[in-house]
């Protein structure tokens, strides 16, 4: 019965270990993916806003 114990807590033990190293991977990910969107922004962002300054202006000068 002790054994029966041991091992049903055994298993219990390795279920949580395997929970929270999903975690961690999860965070991982998440950081990852976070960097990647960081460097885009900075990246292109000059892009990305002269094109907007650009529309901007464009629509500035239609109804002027």
């Amino acid at each position: 019965m002790i054994q029966y114990l041991q091992i049903l807590f055994g298993a219990q033990k390795s279920k949580m270990d395997e929970r929270g190293a999903t975690a961690v991977e999860y965070g991982l990910l998440v950081a990852l993916i976070a960097a990647v969107i960081i460097a885009v922004v900075v990246f292109l962002g000059q892009d990305v806003r002269n094109a907007f300054d650009s529309v901007e202006n464009s629509i500035g000068n239609s109804q002027g």
